[in-house]
């Protein structure tokens, strides 16, 4: 059976490279292969969206905190960065958490600080870039008012420094989050070779959008190795997977990868800030 170019090149020891939105995206979708290329090569994860915001909160917002079980967001997303820093050191893995506002907890230029008014603390939506969860936070579709974080977004990435032959995995958006749309966007724009991964649990009821696969030239490969160490990484994001996960068990559905079909999956990059150590 042929090796397929992803396995062909952890398997040459090209270090291995994820962009996460979230403090524990790149576990849920890529835990697999990051275990498989963790003993064979040098994985690193950035983290793009790792820090909340202070009240007042939309409802989604408040939502989320309760199904948490953390009122407080700053404090639970302190929670969630050092558990991210847990799991990736006991995987061997190399992390880089970027400081930017997770989108349901992005407000307006016009709305923070003391400029926030009595209307927004009435009624938090009107200051906030992504009002609700359904029909904005995952709506697929970049806000107007966000195209200074999709900036921000592109600009840290491209100060990267990527060894030679890295390969570099972005998110596919697979169910639409808006943070997980900017990183491939940024990705997708970054003329760099791009192997995107199926956003997993959102890829469980959703599938990829065929507009960006098509454009791309993009083919699928599943990936089932390492499942079984997955399971047990997920777990060490302690405040998310009760709420992911209510009955305790962690899907371990193949991972799916979408490779351009030339084969191409590593490049090299010069320039740019080296990696902090």
């Amino acid at each position: 059976m042929e090796t397929d170019p992803l396995t062909a090149a952890i398997d040459a020891q090209a270090p291995l490279v994820v962009l996460s939105p979230h403090l524990d995206d790149a576990v849920l979708s890529c835990g697999g292969l990051m275990s498989y290329a963790a003993q064979r090569t040098e994985v690193r994860v950035v983290t793009f969206f790792t820090e909340a915001g202070t009240p007042p909160y939309t409802l989604s917002g408040r939502r989320y905190l309760r199904q948490v079980g953390q009122p407080d967001a700053e404090r639970l997303y302190r929670d969630r960065r050092a558990e991210d820093g847990e799991v990736l050191g006991r995987l061997g893995a190399h992390w880089l958490h970027l400081g930017l506002r997770d989108g349901l907890f992005r407000r307006r230029p016009s709305a923070s600080g003391a400029r926030i008014g009595w209307a927004h603390r009435v009624l938090p939506e009107l200051g906030y870039v992504y009002p609700t969860y359904r029909l904005h936070v995952s709506s697929g579709r970049i806000s107007r008012h966000d195209t200074d974080t999709l900036s921000r977004v592109r600009a840290a990435l491209g100060q990267l420094h990527f060894p030679p032959h890295t390969v570099l995995l972005a998110p596919a958006g697979v169910g639409g989050h808006v943070d997980h749309v900017l990183v491939r966007t940024a990705a997708e724009l970054s003329g760099r070779p791009v192997v995107y991964y199926g956003d997993f649990p959102y890829n469980q009821r959703h599938g990829f959008d065929r507009g960006f696969v098509g454009r791309n030239g993009l083919g699928a490969v599943e990936w089932s190795r390492e499942l079984a160490a997955k399971s047990p990484l997920v777990r060490g994001y302690r405040s998310q997977a009760d709420a992911l996960f209510p009955g305790g068990r962690v899907p371990l559905s193949p991972e799916v990868y979408l490779l351009a079909r030339n084969g191409r999956v590593s490049g090299a990059h010069v320039g740019g800030s080296p990696w902090p150590s």
